[in-house]
C-alpha cells in the first residue's frame, strides 16, 4: 500500500513539472587555478610534450613542484639538466612540443638527442621566434636576424626599439617597436610599416587579424588591410601588458589581472588570488592539455579548463564540506587562515550556525531522497543531532540556542557577552537566537519529515518542529530567551508585525515566515492549535494580506516613521530574501488548502520576478517548486556552473572595470545592470548582495559549499529540474 502511495505522489509531482524546463547534466567547462608561488623576476614560460613546465627568470631556469587546486606548488631552481646552469639563457619557446632555448650565443635544445645546436651570431639577443626546428628569427633591440639551417639568411635593422615578434597568418611575421608595427616576409630583406602608433605594448594575430594592446586606449582590432577596425576600451583593465591568441581565444594580460574575450562579447576576468599570485601579468602562454599559463609578478598560475558535470562538481564540494567544515555536526566555515593556506585555519562558531547547518542539512536530506546514499543519511543524522542539541543544551523549553562550543577563553568566541554557561560540563551556549535561525530550523526539519523515509529521523524532526512552535505559541508569538525577554528579532506577535507600515519589509516577511512555520507544524503534527493560530492571524490580524503584498510596494519608510522602521528600510536587506525563500517551502507545500496554495504561488512568483536579476540558484529552484514554467532555469544552472571551486574569501576588486554597466543608486542596491559571474565576485552566501563589486578578507577564511552550493543543487535534483 505504501509503495502505491509513493508512486502516486511521484506521478503527481511529475504532472506538476510537465512543461517545466529540465537541465540535462552534460559536461560543461569548469575553470580553476593551480598556483605556483615564487617572485622570481620571471620573463617567459613554456612546456614540452611531457607536461614539463619551465619558467625563465633573471636568475636562470626554474621548474615547478607539484601543486593542485587550493594547495599551491612552488617555483624552484631547475637542476634536472646540470649543465644548463652554465648557459646564459635569454628566451625559451616550444617547437614540435619540445623546449628550445636561446642563449647569448646559440639556439639549442635537449630534445632530439640534443642535436639542435645553432650559433646565431646575434649580438646581445633578447628574444626569438621559431618557424620550425631549423628556422628562427632572432632579435636584439634593433636588429631582426633570419637564420635557416644554421646559417644567417639576412639581417633587418630598425630605428626604433623592438618589443616583440609574432607569426603572421600567411607565413610572414610582424615586428612591434615602440612606435609602430611592421610586417615582414621570410623572402624579403625589408619590413613594411603597417600601423604607426606609439604606445602599443603587445600584439597577437587572432583569427587572421592583428590585435594590439595599447597602454591607454585598450585593444585595437585591425582588419586584413591593417586599418583600425575598432578600439575596445570597455575592458576589466586598461593597464595592458600582453595580448595572446590561444586555441582560438583572445587572452589579455594587465597590471590588474588577466581576461579573455568570450563568445558572448563579454570578458571573463581572472584576477585576485583566487586566480593569480599577483595581478601584474608578465606573459600568457598555452599550457598542457587545455590549460593556460599566466606568468605574473608573484609566480605562475595554471588556469585549468576541465570538462565536468554538476554531479562531479557536487562530489568535489561534498568532500570539501566534510573534510574541513563540520564542527560538532554544524556546517561551519574555516577561519584564521594565513593568506589562503587552508592548513592554518580553524573551525569557528557563528551566530548563524543553526541557519547554515539547516541549509546543509536540507541538502543532505534531498541528496538521500534522490540517491539513497548511506553517506548522505549519516550526514543527515549527525547534523540533525547537532540541531537537536541546540534545544537541549539550554534551560528554556523549545528554545534553540544560536550555537554551542566547549568552554574556553571567551575572547576566542564571537560576541562573548552573549554566551551562557551550560549545565553540561565543559560546554557553553549562545543566546539571542534570531528569526532567520528559526525559519532555517523549520525549513530543514520539514524537509527531513517529508523526504527522508527513515521513521526515527522523521520523528526526531517532527518533535523539534513541535517543540519550537509550541514555545512560540505559548510565549505569545515570541522567541523568549533565558532572561524571560523576547530576542531582538524573534518576534511574530501581531502588535510587533503590524506595528510596521505596510511598505516595510518586515511586516510582509514576518507574516510570511510565521504562517509557513505554523503550517509546517500542523502538517506534520495535526495539532489543532497550529491551524487555529493560522486562522487567528489571518482573520484578526491580516497576515494573509501582509504576506500577499506585492514586492513593488515594499520600500523605504516615510520620514515620520519610527526609528526601527527607518533602520530596517535604509536599503533592501538580502538576508530577508534568504528567509523568505526558505520559508516558502513550508508556506507552499504545506498550505492548508488549494485556494491558499494558489495565492502563495502568486506571491512567490512575484518575489522571484523581483529577484530574477540576481540569478541566485536557491531563489530560482525554490520557485520551480510551484510548477511555474519560467523560473529562469538557465540562470540557476549558470550560478551552479560558474560558482568557483575555490571558496576562500580572497579580496576581490571589480569597481575599476569599464566593461560593466553601472546603475544609479537604488533601494535594492543593484549596482550593475547585469550581475557578474560568481567566480568574479567575492565569496558570499545567499543572504548577501550579489551586486557588490569589491570585498573579501585577504584569504583569511574559507566558506563551506554546504549551504552555498549543495542546497540548490540537491533541491534541484529532488524537484527534478536537474536530470
Amino acid at each position: 500500500m505504501r509503495s502505491n502511495f509513493l508512486t502516486i505522489i511521484f506521478l503527481l509531482n511529475s504532472f506538476l513539472l510537465l512543461g517545466q524546463q529540465r537541465h540535462k547534466d552534460i559536461p560543461f567547462t569548469q575553470d580553476y587555478a593551480i598556483k605556483y608561488e615564487g617572485a622570481v623576476a620571471a620573463k617567459a614560460v613554456d612546456f614540452d610534450r611531457n607536461g614539463h613546465i619551465q619558467v625563465l627568470a633573471e636568475s636562470g631556469l626554474k621548474r615547478l613542484t607539484p601543486g593542485q587546486l587550493l594547495v599551491p606548488g612552488k617555483i624552484v631552481d631547475d637542476n634536472l639538466y646540470r649543465f644548463m646552469g652554465d648557459k646564459s639563457i635569454v628566451d625559451l619557446t616550444q617547437v614540435d612540443q619540445q623546449l628550445v632555448y636561446l642563449d647569448e650565443k646559440v639556439i639549442f635544445s635537449n630534445a632530439w638527442a640534443g642535436s639542435l645546436y645553432i650559433e646565431h651570431q646575434v649580438e646581445s639577443p633578447i628574444g626569438f621566434l621559431a618557424l620550425n626546428k631549423s628556422e628562427f628569427l632572432v632579435y636584439n633591440p634593433s636588429v631582426v636576424t633570419h637564420i635557416r639551417a644554421g646559417k644567417k639568411v639576412r639581417e633587418i635593422k630598425l630605428q626604433d626599439a623592438i618589443k616583440e615578434l609574432a607569426l603572421g597568418s600567411h607565413g610572414g611575421y610582424y615586428v612591434l617597436t615602440d612606435k609602430a608595427v611592421f610586417e615582414g616576409s621570410l623572402n624579403s630583406a625589408s619590413l613594411k610599416s603597417v600601423f604607426a602608433k606609439p604606445g602599443v605594448v603587445s600584439m597577437a594575430v587572432h583569427e587572421g587579424h592583428l590585435v594590439l594592446a595599447h597602454e591607454s586606449e585598450g585593444l585595437l582590432f585591425l582588419d586584413k588591410q591593417h586599418k583600425l577596425q575598432k578600439a575596445d576600451h570597455r575592458l576589466p583593465s586598461l593597464k595592458l601588458t600582453k595580448v595572446r591568441s590561444i586555441d582560438g581565444q583572445l587572452w589579455i594580460g594587465s597590471d590588474e589581472g588577466a581576461f579573455k574575450l568570450a563568445q558572448n562579447g563579454r570578458y571573463d576576468y581572472y584576477a585576485s588570488k583566487r586566480w593569480l599570485n599577483n595581478d601584474r601579468v608578465v606573459d600568457i602562454k598555452k599550457g598542457p592539455q587545455t590549460s593556460v599559463l599566466i606568468l605574473n609578478a608573484g609566480g605562475l598560475s595554471k588556469i585549468v579548463f576541465e570538462q565536468m558535470t554538476l554531479a562531479q562538481k557536487a562530489e568535489f564540494y561534498e568532500k570539501q564540506s566534510r573534510i574541513r567544515h563540520i564542527r560538532n555536526g554544524f556546517n561551519s566555515h574555516l577561519f584564521g587562515m594565513k593568506d589562503g593556506d587552508i592548513s592554518t585555519g580553524y573551525l569557528v562558531d557563528s551566530d548563524n550556525d543553526g541557519l547554515w547547518t539547516s541549509m546543509y542539512l536540507a541538502s543532505q536530506a534531498f541528496r538521500y531522497a534522490v540517491t539513497k546514499s548511506p553517506e548522505a543519511l549519516q550526514n543527515t543524522r549527525e547534523s540533525l543531532d547537532a540541531m537537536e542539541r541546540l534545544y537541549s543544551i539550554n534551560p528554556v523549553k523549545g528554545f534553540p540556542a544560536r550555537t554551542f562550543e566547549r568552554t574556553g577563553h571567551k575572547s576566542k568566541l564571537g560576541d562573548p557577552e552573549h554566551w551562557q554557561k551550560a549545565a553540561e560540563k565543559d560546554w557553553d551556549w549562545k543566546a539571542t537566537t534570531s528569526s532567520d535561525e528559526a525559519i532555517g530550523h523549520i525549513f530543514a526539519f520539514g524537509v527531513i519529515a517529508e523526504v527522508v523515509d527513515v521513521p526515527e529521523l522523521k520523528q526526531q524532526a517532527v518533535k523539534l518542529i513541535d517543540s519550537m512552535m509550541t514555545h512560540i505559541i505559548e510565549n505569545d508569538m515570541y522567541l523568549v530567551d533565558f532572561d524571560g525577554k523576547p530576542t531582538l528579532w524573534g518576534k511574530w506577535n501581531p502588535s510587533y508585525v503590524n506595528g510596521f507600515d505596510k511598505n516595510i519589509g518586515d511586516r510582509k516577511l514576518n507574516s510570511s515566515n510565521i504562517i509557513g512555520m505554523l503550517q509546517t507544524a500542523y502538517h506534520f503534527t495535526k495539532k489543532p492549535k497550529y491551524k487555529e493560530k493560522i486562522q487567528e492571524l489571518f482573520d484578526k490580524h491580516g497576515y494573509l494580506e501582509n504576506l500577499m503584498r506585492p514586492m513593488e510596494e515594499i520600500g523605504k519608510a516615510d520620514k515620520q516613521s519610527d526609528n526601527l522602521s527607518q533602520l530596517l528600510s535604509v536599503y533592501w536587506n538580502h538576508s530577508d530574501d534568504e528567509m523568505y525563500f526558505l520559508g516558502y517551502w513550508g508556506l507552499y507545500r504545506y498550505a492548508l488548502n488549494n485556494d491558499l496554495k494558489e495565492k502563495y504561488k502568486a506571491s512567490i512568483i512575484d518575489h522571484f520576478e523581483a529577484e530574477r536579476p540576481e540569478k541566485d540558484a536557491v531563489w530560482n529552484i525554490m520557485t520551480a517548486m510551484t510548477g511555474v514554467k519560467d523560473f529562469a532555469l538557465g540562470d540557476a544552472m549558470w550560478f551552479l556552473q560558474e560558482y568557483p571551486m575555490d571558496l576562500i574569501q580572497w579580496t576581490i576588486k571589480n569597481s575599476q572595470r569599464s566593461d560593466i554597466d553601472l546603475l544609479e543608486k537604488n533601494f535594492r542596491n543593484q549596482y550593475t545592470k547585469e550581475v557578474l559571474p560568481p567566480d568574479e565576485l567575492k565569496i558570499s552566501r545567499h543572504n548577501a548582495n550579489r551586486f557588490i563589486l569589491d570585498g573579501g578578507h585577504d584569504g583569511a577564511a574559507e566558506n563551506s559549499a554546504g549551504d552555498i552550493w549543495l542546497l540548490p543543487y540537491w533541491m534541484g535534483k529532488y524537484l527534478q529540474v536537474i536530470d
